[in-house]
C-alpha cells in the first residue's frame, strides 16, 4: 500500500438543497423522485424562496479545544477505484480534524472551488439561489488549518457521508468531536458524490448516483474497505498524517450518516478494531446478523425509522451495549449541515429547526463516544431528558 499526503431509502443529504432550488427554477414537483418524508417545500413555496448573496456559517463547536484540520491524500496501491478502475488504485481524500489550541491557525474552507462547482452542478443549483462556488466553498467551518494541536492522544473516529454527499456535510458534527478530543477522519467517497478533489487536481464526478440498478452492499463493502485502509494508515508508521502521533489506535470509532451509517455497521463487521458504531438515518444495508456486532452502537435517526424493518431486524442482532433513538420532527438531512445552510440560503425548513437538528446530532453522538471510548458516564444516555424532549428512546 503506498500512501500520499440511502439512496433506494430517501434522496441524498446535500441533494435535497438543489431539488428545492431547481424546482424553484423549473416549476417542477418533487413528489415523482423523493419520498414525501423529505421534501422541504412544494414547487410553489419553494418558488417563494427570495433571490439573495448566500454565506453560509457552520455553529461553533462546543467544548474546551479548538478544531484545527489538515486535508490528506491517500492512495491504496492493493486494490483498484471499484467504480472506475480505469482511475488506476483507489484514491481518497480525507480531511482530518484534531483537537487544537485556540486562536491558532487560518479559517478552513468549507469545499474547494471544484468541490463547490461540482456539487452546484450535480444538484441543478440556479442562479438565483444566490449559491455559487466561492461562496459555498467559503462557509464558515469553524475549523483552522495548520492549528497548533493538543497534546496527548486521542480517540479515532472515522466519519462517513451518505450517498451522492461529499464528505463536508459532516462538518460541524467532526470539529464538534474534535472540540472534545477526538481526532476525526472525514472520509470522501470518491466517483461516489458530487466531486472530492484528489491529489492531482482532479474532481472527479459521480460515476454510480444515476445507476438505477446499483448494489447498495456493494457501496457498504467498498466503504468498509476505504475505512479499514484510513485506519491502517493514520495507525501504522504515523506517515500518512504529519500528526498520526495524536491518535490512541485503541480507541477507534465509526459513524457515518445514511448510506456512511449503513457502513459504519458493514466496517464493524469487517474490521474489529472499531469498537464503537453510529448509524445515524440510514437504512442498513447489509443488515447484520447476530453475533456480527457485539460492540457499542447507536441507532440515532428519524421517528419514521421505527417502521424501517432494517432498523428493527438490526436493533434484534445487536448484541452489545446498544441505544436506539428516534428524533420527532426530523428528516433525512437533519442529522447532517445540509438542513442549516438550506436555512442560511433563504429555504424552508422541517418541523425540526435545523439547529436543533445539530444540537441533537452533536449532543448524542459525543455522548456515546465518550461513553464508550472514553468510559466517561453520560446521563443523557440513560433516558429521556427534558432539554431534549424530540428525543424518544426506543423500542
Amino acid at each position: 500500500m503506498n500512501t500520499t499526503s440511502n439512496r433506494k431509502r430517501r434522496i441524498s443529504a446535500v441533494a435535497i438543497l438543489g431539488l428545492v432550488a431547481s424546482a424553484a427554477a423549473t416549476g417542477t414537483g418533487l413528489a415523482a423522485t423523493t419520498p414525501p418524508s423529505t421534501v422541504h417545500a412544494t414547487a410553489a413555496t419553494a418558488a417563494a424562496a427570495p433571490t439573495r448573496s448566500f454565506h453560509g456559517t457552520l455553529p461553533a463547536p462546543t467544548g474546551p479545544y479548538a478544531a484545527g484540520e489538515d486535508v490528506i491524500h491517500l492512495t491504496d496501491a492493493s486494490r483498484p477505484d471499484p467504480w472506475v478502475p480505469s482511475s488506476g488504485p483507489r484514491q481518497l481524500t480525507v480531511t482530518m480534524v484534531y483537537p487544537a489550541v485556540p486562536g491558532t491557525g487560518t479559517p478552513a474552507p468549507y469545499m474547494t472551488l471544484a468541490e463547490a462547482a461540482g456539487h452546484i452542478q450535480r444538484a441543478k443549483v440556479p442562479a438565483s439561489s444566490g449559491i455559487t462556488p466561492q461562496n459555498l466553498s467559503s462557509v464558515t467551518t469553524q475549523a483552522f488549518d495548520g492549528a497548533r494541536p493538543q497534546r496527548g492522544k486521542h480517540p479515532l473516529v472515522v466519519l462517513s457521508p451518505g450517498f451522492g454527499d461529499p464528505r463536508m456535510v459532516l462538518t460541524s458534527l467532526a470539529t464538534e468531536l474534535a472540540s472534545h478530543g477526538y481526532v476525526v477522519a472525514l472520509v470522501g467517497p470518491t466517483h461516489e458524490d458530487s466531486g472530492e478533489t484528489l491529489e492531482n487536481g482532479q474532481t472527479p464526478p459521480c460515476a454510480i448516483c444515476d445507476d438505477p440498478k446499483l448494489d447498495m452492499d456493494r457501496v457498504t463493502a467498498g466503504r468498509a474497505l476505504d475505512a479499514s485502509f484510513v485506519i491502517d494508515q493514520l495507525t501504522h508508521g504515523n506517515t500518512a498524517w504529519r500528526l498520526a502521533h495524536l491518535i490512541d489506535k485503541h480507541e477507534i470509532g465509526m459513524a457515518g450518516h445514511s448510506i456512511g451509517g449503513a457502513s459504519a455497521a458493514a466496517t464493524m463487521i469487517a474490521d474489529p478494531r472499531v469498537r464503537a458504531g453510529v448509524n445515524m438515518d440510514g437504512k442498513f444495508y447489509p443488515v447484520p446478523m447476530p453475533g456480527q456486532i457485539n460492540r457499542p452502537f447507536l441507532m440515532l435517526g428519524a421517528a419514521e425509522n421505527r417502521d424501517d424493518t432494517t432498523w428493527g431486524q438490526a436493533w434484534a442482532a445487536l448484541g452489545g451495549y446498544k441505544k436506539w433513538l428516534a428524533v420527532t420532527g426530523a428528516n433525512h438531512p437533519s442529522f447532517t449541515d445540509v438542513d442549516l445552510l438550506e436555512e442560511e440560503a433563504g429555504f424552508p425548513t422541517p418541523a425540526l429547526s435545523p439547529a436543533r437538528g445539530v444540537v441533537i446530532t452533536r449532543e448524542y453522538v459525543t455522548a456515546f463516544f465518550d461513553q464508550t471510548l472514553k468510559g466517561i458516564h453520560r446521563p443523557l444516555l440513560d433516558g429521556p431528558s427534558p432539554n431534549n424532549p424530540e428525543v424518544l428512546f426506543q423500542p
